[in-house]
């Protein structure tokens, strides 16, 4: 797992570039026009995103076109997956939990102290 994804990725107007690329690759041009921002500035959160390795830049003609690259996003997920096991076994302790609470409130209710 690379530090740098989570890097690049921390920055909000970044996270929404890789969102807007989800959807297929997109120029310069169009990413900062449908995120409000000068072209000097999605150049330089692109930059920071291909250096990261999340996004490849390919030039056609005078222009700059930039798509997702799986393989950053992959290690990403692959890592978070490690994690899995840890929440699904407090998730099941929280569960047991709850069940002991709920069956000690069922005691308290019935024990006789009716008037």
């Amino acid at each position: 797992m690379n530090a740098a994804t989570f890097s690049a990725l921390a920055e909000p107007k970044r996270l929404s570039i890789i969102e807007l690329l989800r959807k297929g690759p997109l120029s310069v041009n169009e990413i900062a026009k449908r995120l409000s921002l000068e072209q000097p500035q999605a150049s330089k959160h692109l930059r920071v995103l291909n250096d990261s390795g999340l996004v490849a830049v390919q030039p056609i003609a005078n222009r700059r076109i930039y798509q997702l690259q799986p393989k950053p996003l992959a290690e990403m997920s692959e890592w978070l997956e490690t994690f899995r096991h840890v929440w699904e076994e407090r998730f099941d302790r929280l569960d047991e939990y709850l069940k002991e609470i709920q069956a000690q409130e069922g005691h308290a209710g019935n024990n006789g102290s009716d008037v």
